[in-house]
């Protein structure tokens, strides 16, 4: 196992991207208005700007060395631009229900059309009761998922959430985006990974569900698969990138 390269986990919308079990080497860094990097001005926070990011922190942790990639939901668009960008730098993408069209944006579309009174009365509606939040969008409202939430939410400011909704209408919803995402199917292994109650609205062009390298679906899980069932979601990440 030596040779397997290092994964670089690609967070979502919101939020970060833990993978529970993920023994192998790996790495989950925050993008641009996240985490420690959430004071980054509202106009250095886009789609392109989180694949230079991406590149630099790859070099700096990894240097020359490919990795593979695992984005989830906004984080499988930038994994997938990322590739595109900078094919050389990447082996394997496993894409976990990442935006291929505007209708697997509609809630960062819609957050990117809010002002920013909106975003923060939206964000502090959302901190006031984590638990809540996020119960519609997991099979377990367990008191342990209310506290990734919190933590989820306390993430990033809304800021950063409108700049990204903004910046996620604007780059998928260019007339060659899909071109740009097939070049990478063309060029790479890539993997697609969803959750059984969210699949049937992952809008999956025809040509990737050929092109793919594996596709694989999570029992009784949705959009959070990472929540619903860790176990699984990890396990499927390790056997598309051992084959």
């Amino acid at each position: 196992m030596s040779n397997v390269p290092p994964v670089v986990f690609v967070h979502g919308f919101i939020g970060t991207l833990d993978v529970t079990g993920y023994e192998l080497p790996h790495a989950a860094p925050d993008l641009l208005g996240y985490g420690e990097h959430q004071n980054v001005p509202f106009n250095a926070i886009s789609l392109p700007g989180q694949v230079e990011h991406l590149r630099a922190f790859v070099d700096a942790r990894f240097g020359s060395k490919p990795v593979d990639v695992v984005g989830h939901s906004v984080g499988g668009a930038i994994a997938m631009l990322f590739a595109r960008t900078y094919p050389e730098y990447i082996r394997r993408i496993v894409n976990a229900e990442g935006n291929f069209t505007l209708e697997d944006a509609f809630w960062s579309a819609s957050v990117g059309r809010m002002n920013q009174s909106e975003a923060d009365a939206m964000l502090a509606d959302f901190r006031a009761d984590p638990l809540a939040w996020i119960s519609s969008s997991v099979t377990t409202s367990a008191p342990y998922v209310g506290e990734i939430a919190a933590r989820w939410l306390a993430h990033q400011p809304a800021s950063t959430l409108r700049a990204m909704g903004q910046s996620v209408v604007t780059t998928t919803g260019k007339d060659d985006y899909l071109r740009l995402l097939e070049q990478v199917f063309d060029r790479h292994p890539v993997y697609l990974l969803s959750g059984e109650h969210s699949r049937k609205g992952w809008n999956v062009p025809d040509w990737a569900s050929k092109k793919c390298a594996g596709d694989y679906t999570i029992a009784n899980s949705g959009h959070l698969m990472m929540l619903d069932n860790d176990v699984e979601f990890s396990a499927a990440i390790k056997r598309f990138l051992a084959e």
